[in-house]
């Protein structure tokens, strides 16, 4: 397991993908923070189209976001929110991107996505925070294992790096955790297809579906509570 120390000192670059849009490269880890074959493409068909729009009828939904990051699965969720529907949204990362380079990344939006880009950013760490009308952002700096809520959530994004670069994310204890976290009839959606990590969503306790990935992806896992 990595140290938080080598973590917080790691490397991370802004690369371009094939979509157009950019993600963050760790050479340490060999890894990128979204898909190379479009970060972009890879969030909307993930988190939106798989996540957010499956429950578009839903009055008021909860998120929960492993893995806040570049905060680009968070502004599209914003941007794909139905204009009645009230979302709490909140967001984990215990490595939180330096300003510097999320100002290096945020030039691949347009001018509107960029002032509620800065608006996700700039909101305060561990606190409650209205970033919209209908949307309230708690971003959490802890690390997964040490996470931990009362309440349950509608709808999981697990967007933590893959099994090969940080494996202990994704092991049954963690997808228990995910299960006591979901609300009865909640999902939890993820990119990651491999037959391990769907063996123990399935142990969890979770009904595991695999879908059609992004690009670059055969499939794609959604995970639901019944």
């Amino acid at each position: 397991m990595k140290t938080e120390t080598y973590f917080c000192q790691m490397k991370r670059e802004v690369k371009s993908t094939h979509d157009g849009s950019k993600t963050l490269y760790v050479p340490e880890l060999d890894e990128h923070y979204h898909s190379i074959h479009g970060a972009r493409q890879e969030s909307e068909h993930v988190f939106i189209q798989w996540g957010l729009k499956q429950s578009s009828s839903v009055s008021s939904l909860s998120i929960l976001e492993v893995g806040f990051g570049t905060g680009l699965n968070a502004l599209l969720t914003v941007l794909s929110q139905p204009n009645d529907q009230h979302i709490q949204y909140v967001g984990i990362e215990p490595f939180p991107v330096d300003e510097d380079l999320l100002a290096e990344y945020s030039v691949m939006f347009s001018p509107e996505e960029q002032v509620l880009f800065n608006q996700l950013h700039q909101a305060a760490w561990n606190k409650s925070v209205l970033i919209r009308s209908h949307f309230q952002l708690e971003k959490v700096n802890v690390k997964l294992e040490n996470y931990s809520a009362i309440e349950q959530f509608d709808l999981i994004y697990f967007d933590a790096f893959g099994p090969r670069a940080q494996a202990e994310l994704w092991v049954l204890p963690v997808f228990e955790k995910m299960y006591r976290l979901t609300r009865k009839g909640g999902r939890l959606v993820t990119y990651c297809a491999k037959g391990q990590v769907k063996r123990d969503l399935k142990s969890a306790g979770f009904t595991v579906t695999s879908v059609p990935g992004p690009p670059g992806k055969r499939e794609m896992t959604i995970a639901t509570k019944f």
